[in-house]
């Protein structure tokens, strides 16, 4: 009976940890997604103001 018990006891703790993981990994992915979002906001911006700032300046002229 006690066998019994100990054995219910460590699948019941590894159920536990494994829900445990799993919510941090979807945490994990959201936070990677939402970081990965802020990044290709940041390019998009930058790359606009050089193209900006590149129509801004007048050609060089060639001698």
């Amino acid at each position: 009976m006690r066998t019994l018990l100990a054995v219910v006891g460590v699948v019941a703790a590894a159920l536990v940890l494994l829900g445990l993981l799993l919510e941090a990994l979807r945490w994990l992915i959201v936070v990677g997604a939402v970081a990965l979002l802020a990044v290709v906001v940041l390019a998009l911006v930058k790359s606009r103001r050089v193209v900006a700032r590149h129509r801004a300046t007048p050609p060089e002229r060639h001698r």
